[in-house]
């Protein structure tokens, strides 16, 4: 059946299928009193003005909505995980230093224990809740972690979960973070042998992940073991992705840069020479503002990274210990607030960038003739007073491959 959505009073996309780093004049469309319409979840014709006579035949709404974006992309989740550690949220207030909750048993060691402990069953009822829970801001597309597990049973547990949600969500796409942390027994060279002789090509074989990632930062995995285990999931078919310079630069953008990583995320201490390998080795720069943020730590200087012509991604980076913030809305506004980006470049950060970052912008992040019929009507006059209104959840209606999902 053919529907469509008129009249629009304002529709603001995005265009074109590849990341865009700059608001280049003509890039981004704004229509006035616009029509939207589509078919079978594709969408057919998409301007100003009325509905064109050759789809005249469509059923057509009027939106509730006064403002209509293509759907937002979270490309950097941490989605599937055991138990929550809002007791730490206590100790951080009372000013307990992360090392005292991590020799406590908290930390990201609590949750790898808290998701070894939960079935698969109780994960994905889990996941799919705060699935829906995005949803309803407004986030159509979103990006899923493992990391959780340290071991190859549990980090397969995760990543079943992430699939069995891409069997009833489209839209989802798994990352393989085995290399998260190191578990708290063993060496670190056992572990280094057991991801790359192991866990990645068993994730690989089993087709249980499209991308893989490593955590390279002071204090977890080094530049060199991090290109180990991304050479090793490159020979395996994985795409690739990298945390890098969140808490230090050690090398993960050059890293990312050599081989070609499809983005690399955090960059709070990322400097000019960090931004050159980035730009010259085509990676997307991934920025996770709420985490700052929630942490009270740099925001890195994604103006720059726009200046200077590197695509810029913003995600919410949901996790339990970091940023348990569901809203991309809120990231944005975040962004613009601390990032110095204007609420244009939010938007395309939030779809086309992040789209473009998880492999998604030929089908995701705009709403043009050909692409997927993503797109959330919200309760706002332009995009100014959608992220000035922050803390709120604007999102009227929310469809998804043409089907109202939410609202």
């Amino acid at each position: 059946m053919k529907n469509a959505l008129y009249p629009i009073p304002t529709l603001v996309t995005q265009t074109g299928t590849t990341a865009k780093a700059k608001q280049e004049q003509g890039t981004l469309q704004t229509y006035r009193n616009a029509h939207l319409v589509w078919e079978n979840g594709t969408i057919l014709a998409v301007g100003e003005g009325p509905i064109p006579p050759m789809h005249r035949d469509a059923v057509v709404s009027e939106p509730n909505g006064r403002l209509v974006t293509a759907g937002l992309v979270d490309c950097h989740t941490h989605l599937v995980f055991g138990g929550w550690r809002d007791g730490e949220f206590r100790d951080k207030l009372h000013g307990v230093p992360y090392l005292t909750i991590l020799e406590r048993g908290g930390g990201i060691l609590s949750t790898v224990k808290a998701t070894k402990e939960a079935s698969e069953d109780e994960l994905y009822e889990k996941a799919e809740a705060l699935l829906l829970e995005a949803l309803s801001h407004g986030t159509t597309a979103m990006e899923l972690k493992s990391g959780y597990g340290l071991d190859l049973e549990t980090e397969r547990k995760q990543l079943l979960v992430a699939k069995r949600l891409s069997e009833r969500h489209p839209n989802l796409v798994s990352t393989f973070l085995g290399a998260h942390a190191f578990p708290p027994n063993g060496s670190r060279e056992e572990y280094l042998t057991l991801l790359t002789e192991q866990m990645i090509p068993a994730v690989a074989q089993e087709g249980l992940a499209e991308f893989c990632d490593v955590f390279c930062d002071r204090g977890v995995f080094t530049a060199e073991e991090a290109e180990q285990i991304l050479i090793s999931a490159a020979q395996a078919g994985l795409l690739l992705k990298l945390h890098a310079d969140e808490i230090d630069r050690i090398g993960g953008t050059e890293v990312a840069a050599r081989l070609g990583a499809i983005s690399a995320d955090h960059l709070s201490e990322t400097d000019a020479e960090g931004r050159r390998h980035l730009k010259d080795g085509g990676v997307i720069a991934v920025m996770l503002p709420a985490t700052s943020f929630y942490l009270n730590k740099p925001y890195g200087n994604f103006r720059a990274m726009i200046d200077e012509g590197i695509p810029v991604a913003v995600a919410t980076d949901f996790n339990p210990g970091s940023t348990p913030n569901l809203s991309l809305p809120f990231a944005m506004t975040v962004a613009c607030l601390y990032g110095r980006l204007t609420p244009e470049e939010a938007l395309t950060a939030a779809t086309l960038n992040g789209a473009a970052a998880i492999g998604l912008s030929d089908v995701l992040g705009t709403l043009e003739v050909g692409k997927q019929a993503d797109f959330v009507e919200w309760d706002a006059n332009t995009l100014y007073e959608l992220l000035y209104r922050y803390g709120t959840n604007r999102a009227v209606k929310v469809y998804r491959k043409g089907e109202l999902v939410c609202g």
